[in-house]
């Protein structure tokens, strides 16, 4: 398979580090980047071809990756558009906000898009990544699309792309709930008499373990969740405090909210 990033961050280059030499062979992966530092990093690690900016080089490619900033999509899409014609490539984009129709229409109506919406733990290669195809693309491209999402980490495909908005609120932007959530508990390590680093270590390594206890539990989340909880213990008194204060209601009020930003930010990307 051949595959082109136009955008070589860091969401790309961990794209390409589980790529090289697995799906693809590092010459047969070609990247467009206006820094010239950065490209030849990529091109010493993974021995990836490489240019400063889009070219005829794109129109070999059976798979051309999107990973621009949102805001720099539209350029994009005007420079790639002579490129995609003749080889139709599918065109995958990892950029947040940008609606499969909005992407097509700027690329001239091209409609073999697969939209996706990946997460930051991708970098360590445990991403989960939200899909979907747009009516254009193929059985072989869509399995293309899973293959290179799964290099770093899961796939979910999506029936819909307005389900998009949800899996941006609930896994895109996710791990920031989790930092936030570290933070407060090594913040209350710190003023209930433990060390930073002690702070840091406990909560890093229960965050880690109950993650891995539910992913590998027979029991759902809300009984793992009982089984620590004894009535009139620790436990029972901090969720109780929780409860009262409506920390579940206002953690879904804040999903909501983000999804709801996330159809926002679609219309206003999208607006000519």
């Amino acid at each position: 398979m051949k595959i082109a990033f136009i955008g070589g961050g860091n969401m790309a280059s961990a794209l390409i580090a589980g790529l090289a030499g697995k799906l693809a062979k590092g010459g047969d992966i070609h990247v467009v980047d206006p820094n010239a530092d950065a490209l030849a990093r990529m091109g010493e690690q993974h021995g990836v071809t490489t240019s400063l900016t889009i070219d005829s080089a794109l129109a070999a490619s059976d798979v051309i990756v999107l990973a621009v900033k949102p805001q720099q999509m539209r350029e994009v899409a005007a420079a790639l558009q002579p490129h995609v014609g003749a080889s139709q490539p599918l065109i995958l984009s990892i950029a947040a906000g940008i609606r499969g129709a909005d992407l097509a229409r700027w690329l001239g109506g091209y409609g073999k898009i697969v939209r996706t919406m990946p997460n930051t733990p991708a970098l360590i290669g445990l991403g989960i990544t939200g899909m979907v195809a747009m009516d254009g693309v193929s059985a072989p491209q869509k399995a293309a699309a899973d293959s290179i999402m799964k290099a770093v980490g899961q796939t979910v495909w999506l029936d819909d792309e307005a389900q998009i908005d949800p899996v941006t609120a609930v896994s895109g932007s996710g791990p920031a709930y989790v930092f936030y959530f570290i933070e407060a508990m090594q913040q209350a390590a710190i003023e209930m008499g433990l060390s930073r680093e002690q702070g840091r270590e406990l909560a890093l390594a229960t965050f880690v373990g109950a993650a891995q206890l539910a992913a590998q539990s027979d029991d759902a989340v809300p009984v793992l969740r009982e089984k620590v909880t004894s009535k009139g213990g620790t436990t029972y008194a901090a969720i109780s405090s929780m409860e009262a204060s409506g920390v579940k209601e206002k953690i879904i009020e804040a999903m909501k909210a983000a999804a709801a930003r996330g159809r926002e930010l679609g219309d206003e990307m999208g607006r000519d």
